[in-house]
């Protein structure tokens, strides 16, 4: 029939790839090769061409081969159903900084590089100052109020900020001074002299009564606002004191200058 044909087909293959003798066998050495004390069924049929085809699937049954056939695997080859490269991803976010690494050697030194050009010049320095010294050869003696001390020598006076008039100098503008008295007390006469700023005493210089004469001297530094007046005078009589000078020798002095003005 159809469906034993196909299966012989099968089984021929089969016989082929195991290197089994794929000759067919007839009828008749299908029928010698049966036992002959096979025993058979009433109802099977006296056909000998149905009882040959029986005798050789029973031949062909797995248990009649002396090996097990070998399990055929198929193979795909992948590579035939690579597709084309496809286009480039996202970029990713990036990933979280690593550890620093130990710090590397140092670098030979290059090679000096070439001299640039020099520079536009710059702005002509401001130098801003003022400054003054003035003496007196007159003494002063007290009275029922304060005198203030007028100097009739100028040792320098550039810019004029000092006013030999008043006996006042004129801050002419807001920065750091620098200011020094210098006085020779009376015999047996206290010495008692403010150096004023605007109308408030700075400081004082101050020499208790001597049967001996001395030189006195006070310093001070003072912040000023432009207009700002800085002058001496002498205390009023309730005590009795004095400068001492002649006409030969300046034994008074009065100086100062600038030493910074605020916005430099």
């Amino acid at each position: 029939t159809a469906a034993l044909g196909l299966l012989w087909a099968v089984l021929l293959l089969l016989l082929s790839v195991s290197g089994l003798p794929t000759e067919e066998p007839t009828s008749g050495e299908a029928v010698a090769s049966s036992s002959p004390g096979n025993c058979r069924r009433c109802c099977d049929s006296e056909d000998p061409t149905v009882l040959a085809d029986a005798a050789h699937v029973s031949s062909a049954s797995p248990s009649a081969f002396p090996y097990v056939l070998p399990e055929v695997r198929p193979y795909i080859n992948i590579t035939i159903l690579k597709g084309d490269k496809g286009d480039r991803g996202l970029l990713g976010s990036p990933g979280k900084l690593g550890r620093e690494g130990p710090r590397g050697d140092r670098g030979p030194q290059g090679i000096k590089g070439a001299k640039g050009q020099a520079g536009s010049p710059g702005s002509p320095c401001q130098r801003r100052f003022s400054a003054f010294s003035v003496g007196r050869k007159t003494a002063l003696h007290s009275s029922e109020g304060f005198q203030p001390l007028l100097f009739d020598t100028v040792f320098v006076n550039p810019d004029g900020h000092f006013d030999l008039a008043a006996g006042h100098f004129v801050a002419p503008l807001r920065g750091l001074y620098f200011f020094s008295l210098n006085v020779h007390s009376w015999n047996f006469k206290e010495t008692y002299v403010h150096v004023v700023h605007n109308d408030k005493a700075a400081v004082i210089l101050y020499a208790q009564p001597s049967d001996r004469s001395i030189m006195q001297s006070q310093s001070v530094m003072l912040a000023l606002a432009p207009g700002d007046h800085v002058w001496a005078r002498l205390f009023k009589r309730e005590r009795e004191n004095a400068v001492y000078s002649d006409d030969i020798d300046t034994y008074i002095t009065f100086s100062g200058h600038l030493i910074k003005p605020e916005d430099d």
